[in-house]
């Protein structure tokens, strides 16, 4: 699958459960992509047993931040294993808070759609969650979109 070129997208939501006040968790995935037109449904594939897998479980709403090729840097911070709290990251992270989900939006992104879990399915190591989408956002703008190919992040030659 390493051959197959894909988007990258930041997937976020507001995680109740972390802090009395809940905090910003966010997961680069390049496994996103449209089902339905109607109703407007997205997919994205989350590791089970993962911080976010487990974080979509108590919350039904998300958003995905579709990332331009200037995002790069962005994309593997998300991804690293081991890497700083998401709180500390989002605080470096220019966003807003989406208002149907309260999940980070990013600022700089080709576009951003915020969903509600519609349906949840177990497919192997990972869950495919399944949202309808509430709301999207298109930014004006020229950027081009950020991609990963044979395990690297690239843009558009």
């Amino acid at each position: 699958m390493a051959r197959l070129a894909a988007g990258v997208v930041l997937i976020t939501a507001h995680d109740e459960d972390d802090g009395p006040l809940g905090a910003p968790i966010g997961m680069t995935a390049t496994a996103f992509l449209s089902v339905s037109l109607d109703p407007p449904l997205v997919m994205v594939s989350v590791r089970t047993d993962s911080r976010m897998e487990e974080a979509l479980r108590r919350t039904d709403l998300w958003a995905a931040s579709l990332l331009a090729e200037n995002q790069r840097a962005l994309a593997g911070r998300f991804a690293m294993k081991g890497r700083l709290s998401d709180r500390l990251l989002f605080r470096e992270t220019p966003h807003t808070l989406g208002d149907h989900t309260g999940a980070p939006l990013l600022h700089g992104a080709l576009a951003v759609v915020e969903c509600r879990t519609e349906q949840r399915v177990a497919a192997g190591d990972h869950t495919l969650f399944i949202g309808r989408v509430l709301h999207t956002d298109l930014p004006a703008s020229e950027a081009r979109p950020l991609t990963y190919f044979r395990s690297r992040y690239r843009g558009l030659d």
